[in-house]
Formats: C-alpha cells, sequence, structure tokens
C-alpha cells in the first residue's frame, strides 16, 4: 500500500464525522432525510464550533484589546489564539491575517485601500498600489460577483481599465491568456482558486508567476478552496487571499483577508474608529501597525474565535484526507451528466476540481428542478450563483448545484442522482 497517498474516510470515521453535525439529524417534507448538498453556499456546522461560540459568550464575553481587567485578558487570549490557529491552517503568519466579516469585505478592503492610496493617502509607501488611467486590472471570467464587482468598481474611480481570463468550454481558465491579456500596464491580477459554478481549480502557481514578470499584484479568492483542498499562502506566493468562514465549517459574520506583511505595512486602512490608532489629535491621527489598523471597530469576536475551532476541527482530520473524500464525491457527482437531458457545466473529469457540480436539465427551468429534488428531502443550490458572467458565457441564466462537503456520504450522492432521473419525467418532458 502506498501510505504517502492520502485516503478517503472509512465508514466509521466519515459517520463519526456526521455525528458531529446535529442539523444532518433533522428530517424535511414530512419526514425525509435531509441531504444537505449546498455546502458551497454555506457548510454546516459541527459541535466543537457551535459549543466554542457558546462557551465565549457563556465564560469569556467581553471586549478585547481594551479592558485590563481578567475576563477581557482571556477573551483577547481566545481571539488571538484563534487567529494563530487560523494562521497556521492557511500557512500564514499571524499579523499577517485581517478579521473580516466575511470575502466580500476583505476584497473590498485591498480595493479600497488601492484607491485609497491612488488618492495619496498612506504617503509615499502607499504609491507602490498607485493606479492611473491606462493601467489595467486583470480578472478572469470564472469570477464570483465577491471577486468581480469591487474591481468594476475601483476601476470606475481611478480610470484604470478592467480585461479578464476567459474560460473554455469545459469551463476551464484558459491559462495561455495570461501571455498576453497580463501586461506590463496590469497593476492588480484578481482570480478565483476554486470556481463555486464548475468546481474547477485554477493553476496559482501559472497566474502567480505572470503577476511578478509584471510587477502586478494578485489578489486570490480562496472562498471554495480554503474548506475543500490543503491550502498554504505562503507556498502559493499570492499577495492577498480571501475567506469567508461559514464556508468552512464556521459561523456567519466572519472571513479573513489574508495579505504580505509587507503590502499590509503600506496599504492604507479605510475604516476607521476605535480599536486601530495609535495618537489621536482633534487633526489628525497615526494608526496601529496590521493587523489592528485595519480591524475598526467591535470585531465580531465569538464568530472569530469559533472560526479558529472550525480550522481545528479540519486540522486534526487533515486536510488531505477531506480532499482525497471528497475527490471521490466529485466522481460520483459528476454521474448526473449520464442522466439523459441533464448537461454539467464545467469539467466532467476529476483532474483539479471539487465535489462542486451545476447542470441543466433540458426542459425544466433549474428553479423546477430545485423544488422536485426539495421535494425529495435534497437542498440543492439554484440561479446563477452570484456568477452571471460565467453563465452568460454558457448561454443560460441559472443552472442547478449540487456541492459536498467532509459530512457528504456516497449514499446520499447516489440519492441525489437518482431523484435528479425522475425530473423530466414528472413535467412530462420527453428524454429521446
Amino acid at each position: 500500500m502506498d501510505t504517502t497517498t492520502p485516503r478517503s474516510f472509512t465508514p466509521a470515521e466519515l459517520s463519526a464525522i456526521r455525528a458531529d453535525f446535529p442539523l444532518l439529524t433533522r428530517t424535511v417534507r414530512d419526514g425525509k432525510p435531509l441531504v444537505y448538498l449546498d455546502s458551497a453556499a454555506t457548510s454546516q456546522k459541527p459541535d466543537p464550533v457551535l459549543d466554542t461560540e457558546q462557551d465565549f459568550y457563556l465564560h469569556r464575553n467581553a471586549a478585547v484589546h481594551r479592558g485590563a481587567h481578567h475576563v477581557a485578558e482571556e477573551a483577547t487570549d481566545a481571539f488571538e489564539g484563534a487567529r494563530a490557529h487560523i494562521a497556521q491552517f492557511v500557512g500564514a503568519d499571524t499579523d499577517e491575517l485581517i478579521w473580516t466579516s466575511g470575502a466580500t469585505t476583505a476584497i473590498n478592503i485591498v480595493a479600497y485601500g488601492i484607491q485609497n492610496a491612488t488618492l495619496g493617502r498612506g504617503g509615499a509607501a502607499a504609491q507602490r498600489f498607485a493606479i492611473q488611467p491606462g493601467d489595467t486590472i486583470v480578472v478572469t471570467e470564472t469570477e464570483h460577483h465577491a471577486n468581480l464587482i469591487p474591481w468594476q468598481e475601483l476601476a470606475h474611480r481611478t480610470g484604470a481599465t478592467l480585461h479578464w481570463i476567459s474560460v473554455d468550454d469545459n469551463g476551464r481558465l484558459r491559462t495561455e491568456e495570461l501571455a498576453t491579456v497580463v501586461t506590463e500596464r496590469t497593476k492588480i491580477l484578481a482570480f478565483t482558486h476554486a470556481s463555486n459554478v464548475t468546481g474547477a481549480i485554477t493553476d496559482v502557481a501559472a497566474f502567480v508567476a505572470r503577476a511578478r514578470e509584471v510587477g502586478a499584484l494578485t489578489v486570490l479568492d480562496a472562498c471554495q478552496s480554503v474548506p475543500h483542498l490543503p491550502v498554504n499562502f505562503h507556498e502559493l506566493g499570492v499577495d492577498f487571499a480571501a475567506f469567508s468562514g461559514h464556508k468552512m465549517l464556521g459561523p456567519t459574520g466572519v472571513g479573513m483577508l489574508y495579505g504580505r506583511r509587507e503590502l499590509l505595512e503600506a496599504l492604507p486602512p479605510v475604516l476607521f474608529g476605535g480599536s486601530m490608532v495609535e495618537v489621536v489629535t482633534m487633526t489628525d491621527t497615526t494608526f496601529m501597525p496590521p493587523p489592528q489598523r485595519f480591524e475598526a471597530g467591535t470585531q465580531p469576536v465569538a464568530q472569530a474565535v469559533a472560526l479558529g475551532a472550525a480550522a481545528q476541527y479540519l486540522h486534526e482530520i487533515g486536510m488531505d484526507r477531506v480532499y482525497a473524500h471528497e475527490q471521490e464525491l466529485a466522481r460520483q457527482l459528476l454521474t448526473v451528466s449520464e442522466v439523459p437531458g441533464v448537461t454539467v457545466i464545467g469539467p466532467t473529469d476529476t483532474h483539479n476540481r471539487l465535489a462542486v457540480v451545476s447542470f441543466t436539465v433540458d426542459g425544466v427551468h433549474a428553479h423546477d428542478v430545485g423544488q422536485i429534488l426539495d421535494d425529495a428531502g435534497i437542498a440543492v443550490r439554484v440561479g446563477h450563483h452570484c456568477a452571471q458572467p460565467l453563465h452568460r458565457r454558457f448561454g443560460i441564466a441559472s443552472t442547478s448545484r449540487a456541492s459536498a462537503s467532509i459530512y457528504t456520504t456516497t449514499d446520499e450522492i447516489t440519492t441525489f442522482v437518482e431523484s435528479l432521473a425522475t425530473v423530466q419525467a414528472f413535467f412530462g418532458v420527453s428524454t429521446h
């Protein structure tokens, strides 16, 4: 046996994992067991995460970095301890991680920080970020709106031009376009680590290498990768990265921005107020070093502490095994392409893809597909998944999407595929 190859979970291991997720035991729609295949939208939460958040409020609730009393010290220790756990989990230093309310806020902090630099804020060090008309910002056609609209807006405000890397008919990025689309005038290259529609994983090394050739900054949207495969930001070599807590078994309302230390030290802050200052006079203010300079106001402390517990939970299981498990699920999910009338949007092979499968059913609207599956107790996502340009690329307005996670079983995938096979017949759509 090759002991270097990560193995998936044994049935007993998977059963033990599922026992940690109380919501998975419930029934829906007249007593049907819930089959939750909407983890790309938000994941379910295990007991250690739920218990940690409750324990914080029961025993350690206090303002962090402000009080000198015993409970405040414990709260601050828990808050910073969570940052340290997540730093270890994603391959970063603790002072390179900023608490945010989610990935959307994290990406906007970078975009607005660059705008502030362009306006002359932040001193000479910040001028490395300045953008002017004639410069370009490059994204990809696979981006969900959180990693597209902030860059559209930055381009509008600075006079820069937005360009993008397109996808091929299999939903994979045309990496060869990096050589022509990313030029000496490119200041930012923002791209997803894995598409929330096609499940395709981006060749990060190629993107980073091209950005370095032309001196552009890289911004990685890691929302779909951090919960599902091993991620190390230092090894990937990206300049900034964002991910959300609620997709990685953590609470809603919390996420993180990663930035290389020297970049965070030069980037101007975008939110101003308490907890991020050194000296304040009636006319001026000096700011603390990162990460605190980007954490104005009261932070989502209990959620942050619970997100640290989520990172610990995944770390103890092992992300290589999580990825191996989800590779098996991806192979099984892709059998939907064998169902008459079903077309998969994205790669139909498991190479460099996640267990996220979006599809259409001939003659049946995605919302109707979702309703039939829901009647069977199966929860999937329907719509454009906050990725309208990618759906437009394939000439469709919406898809249905099934997405797995650490707790998903092969039996659930079987139930899903069998139920999907009944959709066309239910609506009287011919399969011939």
